[in-house]
């Protein structure tokens, strides 16, 4: 078995160190934060949603971002000013739109795969995330929007996803807290949501207990490969060395990927979330059980045990600034004073993260270039959702990769 360093803490990173784990290979996972997950998988909208398997690589996109580009206080705000960057991406986004039908159907195969590791894992862990298995429904104001998700609803079909659709009367015997006024719905029963920071620390520790090294609070400033060996240099100067390295570094992947030789045009999209914290019974009664997802507002929403509700979305498009803005989070509690009048929003945490895309809004799992690099990453507004299934497929890739050094036979004693 091979020595394997895993760049990133995050959910790819916990999940594919515990993946590589268990299939008995050493592995060393190195995470800049003092703890796993505190940057994107922090505080997400909590939906393990293969019901938002849907693409955003739609021509409406497009139309939507021009329209909303100069309105602070739009679901996609993208910010005019160019980089080669940005202007890259967008013009791969737009070569993926006629791809967007069978991308979603992909997706969508891939969130349903994901849920019996991520399920599994968790249970025999024993790790409590506050998972709540009441599906998840999509609201819709008008019969543009409804008639939209009928089209997606078709495409989730035929990746083996069943939804139904509701009317007003079903959406509120569904979730009677909610609200407003309805032009109907679509329901997912097999959908479920939960706490990824719980997830992520969980997994954390139980890759602790599967042997897995563990240097937290340790930046990489390098990445390197001869083909044979992988070196990662830390910031304080040491170097770690490997037979390989797994890049699941977020939108620091792209650099990385450079380093190595690699061309990963990960874009860092911003999300932003608020945790209403439910701290009176009133709240506590007039908060939502079920998942929610509006998708005029492109708005997601998760009840976290008890006392805390996660309202999460938006996208914006603004390089790697990581500032929480008023304009932006305003809409937020705005939304949830609108449709859970009952819930107080007198204690708000609003929270932003920088979500790793790649332009055909697919991850980015497998080889490089170089024999022993690989990746996992570019999961988008699916991380948690996609987390499971791309770690799965990791291993594959990896055992592919070790089978045929084996096979030369230069294979060597794991390096420190």
């Amino acid at each position: 078995m091979a020595h394997l360093i895993v760049i990133g803490g995050g959910i790819t990173g916990v999940t594919s160190a515990y993946a590589l784990a268990r299939q008995g290979h050493r592995v060393t996972l190195i995470e800049k934060h003092r703890y796993a997950g505190m940057e994107t998988s922090h505080a997400n909208g909590g939906q393990l949603s293969a019901s938002n398997a849907e693409t955003w690589t739609h021509p409406s996109t497009l139309l939507k971002g021009i329209k909303w580009m100069l309105k602070a206080d739009a679901p996609l705000l993208v910010n005019p000013k160019p980089s080669w960057h940005k202007l890259s991406w967008f013009a791969e986004f737009a070569a993926a739109i006629p791809k967007y039908r069978d991308n979603t159907i992909a997706t969508t195969k891939l969130a349903i795969a994901a849920r019996e590791h991520l399920f599994g894992w968790a249970q025999a862990e024993g790790i409590d995330f506050d998972l709540k298995q009441q599906g998840i429904l999509h609201i819709y104001r008008d019969k543009a929007g409804f008639d939209h998700a009928g089209e997606v609803s078709k495409l989730l079909a035929e990746g083996g996803l069943p939804r139904r659709a509701v009317t007003p009367e079903e959406m509120r015997a569904i979730e009677p807290t909610l609200a407003g006024s309805y032009y109907g719905g679509y329901f997912t029963e097999s959908d479920s949501t939960g706490d990824i920071h719980k997830y992520t620390h969980g997994m954390g520790l139980a890759c602790v207990r599967r042997g897995v090294r563990v240097l937290n609070g340790q930046a990489v400033c390098s990445v390197r490969s001869t083909g044979q060996t992988a070196h990662v240099t830390l910031a304080n100067g040491e170097e770690v060395s490997g037979d390989a390295v797994v890049v699941c570094a977020g939108v620091h992947s792209r650099a990385l990927a450079s380093q190595l030789g690699d061309r990963l045009n990960v874009y860092p999209v911003k999300g932003y979330s608020i945790t209403v914290m439910l701290n009176d019974e009133q709240s506590q009664d007039s908060a939502p059980q079920v998942s929610l997802l509006d998708d005029e507002t492109k708005l997601v929403t998760s009840r976290l045990g008890a006392d805390r509700f996660r309202v999460a979305g938006t996208a914006e498009f603004n390089g790697f600034n990581r500032d929480i803005r008023a304009d932006r989070i305003r809409p937020l509690v705005d939304w949830v004073n609108r449709c859970f009048p009952g819930v107080s929003t007198r204690r708000v945490e609003p929270w932003a993260g920088l979500r790793p895309m790649m332009p055909d809004m697919l991850p980015r799992v497998g080889p490089g270039k170089a024999p022993n690099v690989f990746y996992n990453t570019g999961h988008g507004h699916l991380g948690w959702t996609l987390s499971a299934i791309t770690a799965h497929q990791l291993v594959g890739h990896v055992a592919q990769w070790d089978g045929a050094r084996s096979a030369r036979g230069v294979v060597r004693p794991a390096l420190a």
